[in-house]
């Protein structure tokens, strides 16, 4: 029997998470939408070992993150928003060296802090979106908010848990 692997992500503010989604269900094709915006930290680990939600536990006695949207990027065949966050990347090496024995090849990479609102379209379709969005842009400030994490289901995730950030 196939093992499922587990996903992290960040959660995100409400209000930051609607504001994405809605561009996702707008921009994204209907036909492979499973999933609502996300900003992905680990794309494949192994879901049965019990470090993994004691280590995010521990990890999130922390306050909140700041994440500063600072532009839209161009992915070929979709675009993403571009976020930086020094906390965010502290945060993610921590947890690439607790979690070090399990990770694939694309989670040992350093992050590139993302979240997709459209993909698997024409490469014309996505500049035209890209260009589209451009046009009112303005950098803005979210907040990250815990980690979720997700085992995935061959397209859809399924939510497993929810590791809210706060103050020790």
């Amino acid at each position: 029997m196939k093992k499922e692997p587990l996903i992290l992500t960040l959660l995100l503010d409400e209000q930051a998470h609607e504001y994405f989604t809605g561009l996702r269900n707008l921009h994204f094709p209907k036909h492979c939408n499973y999933l609502e915006a996300h900003l992905t930290l680990f794309h494949k680990l192994p879901a049965e070992k019990t470090i993994i939600p004691h280590t995010l536990k521990e990890i999130c006695k922390r306050e909140t993150i700041a994440l500063e949207v600072i532009g839209l990027k161009s992915m070929g065949t979709g675009v993403a928003f571009e976020i930086q966050s020094p906390e965010l990347m502290k945060l993610r090496k921590t947890l690439q060296q607790k979690f070090s024995p399990y990770l694939i090849t694309q989670d040992r990479q350093k992050l590139w802090p993302h979240i997709t609102i459209q993909n698997k379209v024409t490469a014309f379709k996505a500049s035209q979106t890209l260009a589209s969005l451009q046009k009112t842009f303005k950098p803005f400030t979210v907040a990250g908010l815990g980690i979720e994490s997700w085992l995935y289901k061959d397209g859809p995730w399924e939510k497993l848990g929810e590791h809210r950030f706060f103050n020790p």
